[in-house]
């Protein structure tokens, strides 16, 4: 009976997030696979499966690649870059003050620089995006290109030059996530024994050394996490691409990515089930890529 009333009130908790999150998490993904077998277009009352034909058309669908390609240079670059500044800062904000063997503690006013670092996660993707849209004016009111202006170099097109419209998002999705991992990889090191350090120090350890022997590896989780996030995102990107280049994949398809293809098939060429099954090749693709960084990174965890 006692063990009836303790399930019963654990049960009693979880009853409404659970149906919450059925409704509005489980239930969409159903209805999109199941809308991804058929040929519907958003409005019909009619609705017409066609089996896998919608993802038999995906391998012939140049855009469909297009968005592929960008995704992988996005998955390439993004992680890479953001995880090792990340680290880098990290280390300075905990471990890159004071001479060595009198104690580890970070540079002179890390908690202000951590606020700093994090600013950029408070702002919504919205205003991120109408801020680089002034940042990137391909004019001379851009703010680098009058900078560039001042040193007599031409307005460069940061947007609308194929060769650079998809490094210009990268470096805004590096720029405004950065300060998260910063934080997330700053209470990893907080965790890590400073005895380890200072041991270090003394037996003649560089800062290299003691980053690369002893906070890397012991990091090693984290930096797992913060990969796999990293890796979601690469394929996400709607809201800064649709308000910085805008849903037509301009210049040349060079930031055409899925998500702004998913909601243009479906919204602007009314075929929905095609949209989803987007959507749903999407879904298989961030699911793998998660499993195959688990698996592949996978080790015995490391006891402090």
């Amino acid at each position: 009976m006692e063990r009836l009333r303790k399930y019963g009130f654990v049960a009693g908790f979880l009853a409404v997030p659970l149906v919450l999150y059925s409704v509005f998490v489980i239930s969409p993904y159903v209805q999109a696979f199941q809308l991804s077998l058929t040929s519907w277009n958003g409005y019909s009352s009619i609705v017409q499966y066609v089996g896998l034909d919608n993802f038999g058309r995906l391998f012939g669908d140049e855009v469909f690649w297009q968005a592929l390609r960008n995704h992988g240079v996005i998955l390439l670059v993004l992680p890479i870059v953001t995880i090792a500044i990340a680290l880098f800062l990290s280390f300075l904000l905990n471990l890159g003050g004071g001479p060595r063997g009198a104690g580890m503690r970070g540079v002179w006013g890390s908690t202000f620089y951590r606020v700093v670092f994090f600013f950029p996660q408070v702002l919504a993707v919205a205003v991120v995006g109408v801020l680089f849209q002034a940042v990137y004016r391909p004019d001379a009111d851009g703010v680098i290109n009058g900078v560039l202006a001042r040193f007599g170099v031409e307005p460069v097109g940061w947007l609308t030059e194929p060769g650079l419209a998809l490094w210009s998002l990268i470096a805004v999705m590096i720029w405004q996530g950065v300060g998260f991992y910063v934080v997330l990889f700053s209470a990893g090191m907080a965790a890590i024994p400073k005895d380890y350090f200072e041991a270090a120090a003394l037996d003649g350890a560089g800062r290299v050394r003691l980053f690369f022997a002893i906070t890397l590896p012991l990091l090693r989780d984290t930096v797992q996490v913060g990969w796999i996030y990293l890796g979601i995102a690469a394929f996400d990107g709607f809201a800064l691409v649709q308000v910085l280049a805008g849903d037509k994949g301009e210049p040349d398809g060079a930031t055409t990515i899925l998500p702004v293809t998913i909601y243009k098939t479906a919204f602007a060429y009314n075929k929905v089930g095609y949209a989803c099954a987007m959507g749903v090749a999407l879904f298989f693709l961030t699911v793998t890529f998660a499993v195959l960084t688990l698996r592949t990174t996978r080790r015995e965890r490391v006891e402090l």
